[in-house]
């Protein structure tokens, strides 16, 4: 089954945050909690952790992009297979 990440709200004031870098590509694999990426938001910059793990098998937002809280930021399936189906 799919998993969409999201982009948290981490304060009371963030409305939105800027990816700075995937740090797993699409078709890595990722343990839940490990850091997926690197997000800015009021000119700080936090890890953003994984829900669940499994392979990563889309990037919704590219690095540089600021989107608002809530957005849909990345696709995680469970293994290989459901990797391949997703491709399909």
């Amino acid at each position: 089954m799919a998993a969409t990440v999201k982009l948290p709200k981490w304060g009371l004031t963030m409305e939105e945050a800027t990816i700075n870098e995937w740090l797993v590509p699409v078709g890595g694999r990722v343990e839940a909690g490990q850091a997926l990426a690197t997000v800015e938001s009021e000119k700080v910059e936090m890890e953003l952790p994984a829900p669940v793990g499994g392979v990563v098998a889309e990037h919704l937002v590219q690095p540089g992009e600021t989107v608002p809280v809530g957005t849909a930021l990345a696709v995680i399936v469970a293994g290989e297979e459901e990797l391949a189906r997703y491709g399909s």
